[in-house]
C-alpha cells in the first residue's frame, strides 16, 4: 500500500485508484478505447484533434474534429461532433499559449462515468492522445504514479 494511503481518511479510501495512464471510453464521441495520461500537473484535460471546423447547428455553435485514437496509427480516423462550450487560451507544458475550443463530454473511466471539459488540440507529436488534468480528477480519484491501467480496459460502450 502507498504510504500516503496509510493515513487516508474514509472518504479518500473510497475513491478509485488510477495509475499514471488509463484506458478510457468517450461514448458521446464514439471513441471506444483511448489511452489517457493522468496528469495532475495539468489543470485542464486535452483531447487530440485535427481538421477542427466550427459550424452552427440549430443556432448553436458546434465543432467537428477528427481524431486518431491509437498511438502511432494515423490510418484509423474517427470524426467527432460536439457543442462548443467555450474558446480559451491554454498554456501547454512548454509554456506556449494556444487558443483552443472547449467541449464537454462524458468519460467512462473504470466503472465511473464523469462529465468533463476537454480542450481540443493536435497531439500528434505527443505520446498520449488524451490528457486528463486535475480539474477532471479533483476529489474523484487517488493517483498511484507508479501504476498503470488500474481500471482496466473498457470492453464496451455504457448503455
Amino acid at each position: 500500500m502507498l504510504p500516503s494511503l496509510l493515513h487516508a481518511t474514509n472518504t479518500e479510501q473510497s475513491h478509485p485508484i488510477l495509475g499514471w495512464r488509463e484506458w478510457v471510453t468517450l461514448p458521446e464521441l464514439n471513441i471506444n478505447h483511448i489511452k489517457a495520461k493522468i496528469d495532475t500537473g495539468a489543470r485542464s484535460s486535452a483531447l487530440h484533434a485535427f481538421a477542427i471546423e466550427p459550424y452552427r447547428k440549430a443556432g448553436q455553435r458546434w465543432v467537428m474534429f477528427a481524431i486518431h485514437p491509437q498511438q502511432n496509427n494515423t490510418d484509423i480516423v474517427i470524426e467527432c461532433h460536439a457543442p462548443i462550450k467555450d474558446r480559451r487560451m491554454v498554456s501547454d507544458s512548454g509554456g506556449h499559449k494556444q487558443r483552443r475550443y472547449v467541449i464537454e463530454t462524458s468519460i467512462l473511466l473504470g466503472s465511473d462515468i464523469i462529465t468533463a471539459e476537454m480542450t481540443l488540440t493536435n497531439r500528434d507529436s505527443m505520446l498520449f492522445r488524451m490528457l486528463i488534468g486535475r480539474t477532471t480528477l479533483n476529489d474523484r480519484f487517488l493517483i498511484n504514479p507508479s501504476a498503470s491501467y488500474c481500471q482496466g480496459k473498457p470492453n464496451h460502450h455504457p448503455s
